[in-house]
């Protein structure tokens, strides 16, 4: 391959048979995974719990490194918890839902809604949008060493996105197999390194609203960023080392297999979600018929920590009736409260355990 940047994408790329056999499997998973994700009666649900995971593994790749405790209490908008990690990690789910709107609205991901996504990302902080200055580097923190020197003209920055965008959106059934783009597309994005900050999660990002916009799945739910982080070493030997003599195939294996295992691991997670949701549908309907609405079942489950003002949002009732239902959940075991100062909340504790992999 000629590891030019303008030369993208490239003409020709070679598929061995293990490779092959890597994308039948990574298409296979991906399918299982589509195919799992209406089990739960709310799409939200997957939203709002899986995205604040791969939240907070993308943004732990760019060591911004928050717990589950301090990411699932930031969502509860209360000034007692107020972690500035958390609040950069809970801005990657903002930026995922954004281009997710986008993508379904307009079939297509334009430079716009491109920049929007990064600018989500990078609320508050200097230097939002496609880089104007020369200057930047992509810079070993441990060595000091450069490890690649991006485009620095801001008119060739912009020229190599409107390329990538036009392979992005060309339709899934024109050329190489869709996945092979997805990981093709991603790996030329961070080359081009068109940001002063937040590249990474960006590209992150846009590897699941690639999967989304053609087909591969209805909701962006692989989370690939677990397995990055997992592999963190190997992510970023690739993406130093430049594919040669058109030999694209460790950095297509790296991404397939881990689209295979990411989608293995979200299907099981899905299962036991939705019969995590079960027993408690089933529980509560006969030990607290009382609360067993579905809307609020779906309000305990879209995240693992709750308060008044969610049920009152969600459920439509006032807040003497919010406040009796959690009252009711807690006082039979369903949730745990807490309280600081005069605020309290509500912890789907099992399903907490679960977000957090026990």
């Amino acid at each position: 391959m000629i590891s030019d940047l303008y030369a993208f994408p490239p003409s020709q790329v070679a598929q061995s048979e293990a490779l092959t056999a890597q994308l039948v499997m990574a298409h296979r998973r991906l399918a299982e995974l589509k195919g799992v994700t209406p089990l739960l009666p709310n799409q939200d649900i997957l939203l709002n719990t899986l995205s604040l995971q791969e939240a907070k593994d993308s943004s732990a790749l760019e060591n911004i490194i928050t717990s589950h405790d301090e990411l699932f209490k930031q969502g509860l908008d209360l000034p007692q918890f107020n972690s500035a990690a958390a609040k950069e990690v809970s801005r990657y789910s903002e930026a995922l839902r954004l281009g997710y709107e986008r993508v379904k609205e307009d079939g297509n991901l334009s430079l716009e809604d491109l920049v929007a996504i990064q600018q989500v990302l990078m609320i508050g902080e200097p230097g939002p949008g496609i880089r104007s200055k020369p200057g930047t580097r992509v810079v070993n923190r441990a060595t000091g060493e450069v490890v690649h020197d991006p485009p620095q003209d801001h008119d060739q920055i912009v020229e190599l996105l409107e390329r990538l965008l036009d392979f992005f959106n060309q339709p899934s059934d024109q050329g190489l197999d869709p996945l092979i783009r997805m990981a093709l597309a991603h790996y030329q994005f961070e080359k081009i390194h068109p940001f002063y900050d937040g590249n990474g999660r960006t590209g992150r990002i846009l590897n699941l609203l690639y999967l989304v916009q053609h087909g591969l799945l209805d909701l962006p739910t692989l989370y690939l960023s677990r397995y990055i982080l997992r592999e963190k070493s190997t992510y970023l030997a690739l993406l130093r080392a430049d594919p040669n003599d058109d030999n694209w195939e460790s950095w297509l294996h790296f991404m397939l297999k881990g689209v295979e295992l990411t989608a293995t691991e979200t299907i099981d997670t899905i299962h036991k979600l939705r019969d995590l949701m079960a027993d408690y549908q089933e529980r509560i309907k006969n030990e607290l018929p009382v609360a067993s609405k579905l809307e609020l079942l779906n309000t305990l489950f879209k995240h693992p920590y709750t308060k008044i003002d969610f049920v009152i949002r969600d459920v439509g009732v006032s807040r003497p009736t919010a406040a009796g239902y959690l009252e009711a959940l807690t006082e039979a075991g369903f949730l745990e409260k807490k309280k600081i100062w005069r605020s309290s909340y509500y912890i789907n504790t099992p399903l907490l355990k679960l977000l957090q992999g026990q």
